[in-house]
């Protein structure tokens, strides 16, 4: 069972994660031109477009054939999660009269490819971004969300505007405790040891995991940090740094049995410390507090994982003011409590806090 979160959904209507019952409101095709293909997935592929109403920049969705059901829950937890701190904003949903082929239309966030940003990235930047995103799944988790599928390529970022958007929520799904999930979900190498050992009963700790896959690829200048060559090889790799006496306690406490093909590929590994991986290239954004970050995220038993929550102070105040930042304020109060009182919505636990702070 979640540790934080764990009952939203039952205290919500029905209707709320119902997404079977969703009577989907189409939108006007015609109101929306592709400009030029930027991007495919599993299932769908991503164009840039504009409104040709009002000539703003969007980004369409067109979704590949899959269930409707599917469809329906990602329209109902965008919606559920609209407004959000740093969630992509879906704008509408239309499709083609003749194919009947879906698209769903989003705000528009002016991407660098990670592959190109994260290298550029200053010790302030990897701070403030991960902060960003922090807000982003204590936000889904405190609405009865788990994202799914954190990675690298689902982060938009507009760097000279600083915005951080989370995209694609197709794999997202709403937690309801003691219930057993899909476990191909999330992409390998950002996978929490709970998907490779299939382990059905997580919670939003997934998502923590993966965040913690992203931080450490960044601090340590090394991308993917954990990089498998298939599911079976991805757990060999996490198990080459966090060891496998902590591995077998886990799957002990949960009474996993391994699948038969581990027998060959998994030895027994130390710990490996998180300082070895320190090099002159990635040292500058090593501290003793990212460190205590990283092995918070990074932990087998996903119910010890670290919840996006500021409670956390000395680990939260680490990524907002290390080194005397002068923008403190701003940091520490990152949400604008305008925001609750027009949405109308439950703070999350992140945002009630920075609202008392305001108040103080």
């Amino acid at each position: 069972m979640a540790r934080v979160y764990a009952d939203v959904n039952e205290h919500m209507p029905r209707s709320y994660w119902d997404y079977d019952s969703v009577n989907i409101s189409w939108g006007v095709l015609e109101n929306y031109e592709v400009v030029r293909k930027i991007g495919r997935g599993k299932y769908s592929e991503v164009f840039e477009g504009i409104n040709v109403v009002n000539y703003q920049k969007c980004v369409i969705k067109v979704l590949k054939p899959v269930k409707k059901k599917k469809i329906k829950r990602e329209i109902k937890i965008l919606q559920n999660l609209a407004g959000g701190p740093n969630v992509v904003a879906l704008l509408d949903v239309v499709r083609d009269s003749q194919s009947k082929t879906p698209s769903l239309v989003f705000e528009y966030v002016n991407n660098t490819d990670f592959r190109t940003l994260y290298p550029r990235f200053t010790d302030y930047d990897v701070r403030f971004y991960v902060y960003e995103l922090l807000k982003a799944l204590d936000f889904c988790h405190s609405k009865g969300i788990m994202h799914r599928d954190v990675k690298p390529h689902n982060v938009m970022i507009d760097h000279e505007k600083r915005k951080l958007r989370l995209i694609d929520w197709g794999l997202a799904e709403f937690y309801h405790k003691g219930t057993e999930y899909n476990v191909r979900v999330a992409s390998r190498y950002f996978k929490g040891p709970e998907l490779l050992v299939d382990f059905q009963e997580y919670d939003y700790s997934l998502d923590m995991w993966s965040l913690g896959a992203m931080f450490a690829s960044m601090i340590f200048r090394k991308e993917p940090f954990f990089h498998g060559q298939s599911n079976s090889d991805q757990l060999v790799k996490i198990a080459k740094v966090l060891g496998t006496e902590e591995l077998f306690e886990y799957l002990d406490k949960y009474d996993i049995e391994l699948d038969p093909q581990y027998d060959e590929i998994l030895s027994r590994y130390p710990r490996k410390p998180w300082h070895s991986f320190i090099n002159a290239d990635n040292q500058r954004f090593i501290s003793d507090e990212a460190i205590d970050f990283l092995d918070k995220l990074l932990r087998y038993d996903h119910a010890a994982s670290l919840p996006p929550l500021v409670q956390f102070l000395p680990v939260l105040t680490f990524l907002a003011f290390r080194n005397g930042l002068q923008r403190r304020r701003p940091w520490l109060i990152p949400t604008s409590p305008r925001f609750a009182q027009r949405s109308r919505r439950p703070l999350g636990t992140m945002q009630r806090l920075n609202h008392e702070a305001r108040r103080r």
